[in-house]
C-alpha cells in the first residue's frame, strides 16, 4: 500500500471503479478487490460498475452489459466490500457522469488526447474490432469526470496507470484555471497489485481462453487447474523440476502459504512429488478462498430485491454526492443552461 498519508485518512475521499466487459477473474481480486477491502478501512471511498466504459468497446453487444453489472455488484459484496459504508453505484446511473465529461471534453485538447500511450498503442487493434470510435478515445476524459465528480482526492493504481492519472490531473487543472475552481487534483494511490497471468502463461485474456473467474465452481476450477501446462523438462514423474518456470508455482505464490508454496518448492526440485500433487493442492487452496464469496454471491443474484435495492441505494447516496459537485461547477462557470438558480 501507498505510503501517502493524510493527517486524516477518514477526511481523504478513494474513488475507483471497473470497467464492466465481463465476468470478474481473479487477476481482479489481486489488482483492485483485495485492495479495496483495506482501503475501505481508512478512508472515505466510492466504488463503481463503470458500464460506459465497457460500452467503448463492447458496443455490439451491448445487451450483456446489464446482467454484467449486476453479476459484478454481487462479487463487489460477496468480496468483502461494506455497501453500507461506501456508496457503491453503476456509472450509467448516476448521469452527472455524463454532464461533468461534456463539460471537460469541451476543454480538453485534442493533442492530449493523442499523446495517451495506450490509445496510440491500441489504434491498430481498435480498427480491426471496429472500436476505432470517439467514446473509446475519449475514454480518459470520462475518467476524468469519474473521479472529479466525487471530488475524489486519490485513486488506487499501479504503476503502468500513471499516465492516465496525470492527463485526469491536467483536465481537472484546466477546469480549476479557466473557472477560478478549486476541483481537487487527484492523486495516485499506489496499492499491491501482483502481474496475474493467465493459466497459460500469457496474459490473462477471454479471447485465449485462459481465465479463471473469481466465482468460477469448484468442478470446472479444478479442471481447469489440472490442465495447466508445467516445466516443459519434466516430462516423467521421476524428472526433477524447475518451479521458476512453472506457472502453476507462480499461482501458488498467489493463493498458498508459505508452508505449501515451501512443501511445491522442495517437492518439484526432488520429483518427491507430481505435477498432479501441485495442482490438487492448488485447487484446494484457491477453493478455500473462494468457498464463502461464490457462495454469497449466489445468495444475492438469488434475491433480486434485495440487490435491486442495494444498487438503488448505492447510486442515490452517488448521486447525492455527485449533485453537490455539479452545483460547484456551474457556479464557477457561472452556467446553468440559461436558468437563473440562485
Amino acid at each position: 500500500m501507498s505510503e501517502l498519508v493524510s493527517a486524516d485518512k477518514s477526511k481523504m475521499r478513494v474513488m475507483s471503479g471497473v470497467r464492466v466487459t465481463g465476468k470478474l477473474h481473479i487477476g481482479h481480486y489481486f489488482g483492485v478487490l483485495r485492495n479495496w477491502v483495506q482501503l475501505q478501512n481508512e478512508y472515505d471511498c466510492y466504488f463503481g460498475a463503470m458500464d460506459w466504459h465497457g460500452m467503448t468497446s463492447h458496443y455490439k453487444t451491448a445487451s450483456e452489459i446489464d446482467p454484467n453489472t449486476r453479476d459484478m455488484i454481487a462479487e463487489y459484496y460477496a468480496w468483502g466490500i461494506d455497501f453500507d459504508k461506501n456508496p457503491v453505484f453503476i456509472q450509467s446511473l448516476v448521469p452527472e457522469h455524463i454532464e461533468l465529461f461534456m463539460v471537460f471534453a469541451n476543454l480538453t485538447p485534442l493533442g492530449w488526447l493523442e499523446r495517451v500511450p495506450t490509445w496510440k498503442d491500441a489504434i491498430e487493434e481498435a480498427k480491426q474490432s471496429d472500436t476505432y470510435n470517439l467514446g473509446r478515445f475519449a475514454y480518459p476524459v470520462l475518467q476524468a469526470a469519474d473521479i472529479a465528480i466525487y471530488r475524489g482526492n486519490l485513486v488506487p493504481i499501479g504503476q503502468d496507470q500513471v499516465a492516465h492519472l496525470e492527463l485526469s490531473r491536467e483536465i481537472v487543472r484546466r477546469f480549476n484555471s479557466i473557472y477560478k475552481a478549486k476541483l481537487p487534483e487527484p492523486k495516485p494511490l499506489f496499492t499491491e497489485t501482483p502481474l496475474v497471468p493467465g493459466l497459460d502463461g500469457r496474459k490473462m485474456s477471454k479471447s485465449y481462453g485462459n481465465v479463471l473467474e473469481l466465482s468460477e465452481d469448484s468442478k470446472s476450477l479444478e479442471k481447469k487447474i489440472k490442465q495447466m501446462p508445467t516445466d516443459p523438462a519434466r516430462v516423467r514423474r521421476e524428472d526433477k523440476g524447475n518451479p521458476d518456470v512453472c506457472n502453476v508455482h507462480t499461482y501458488h505464490t498467489l493463493f498458498s502459504t508459505k508452508e505449501d508454496i515451501k512443501w511445491v518448492r522442495e517437492g518439484c526440485t526432488s520429483a518427491g512429488i507430481g505435477c498432479g500433487d501441485c495442482k490438487g493442492r492448488l485447487s484446494s487452496n484457491i477453493n478455500k478462498l473462494a468457498e464463502k464469496p461464490r457462495e454469497l454471491k449466489k445468495e444475492l443474484l438469488a434475491d433480486e430485491k434485495k440487490l435491486d435495492l442495494m444498487i438503488k441505494t448505492g447510486n442515490e447516496r452517488a448521486r447525492n454526492e455527485a449533485q453537490k459537485t455539479l452545483k460547484i461547477v456551474h457556479k464557477c462557470m457561472k452556467f446553468n443552461g440559461g436558468l437563473n438558480l440562485e
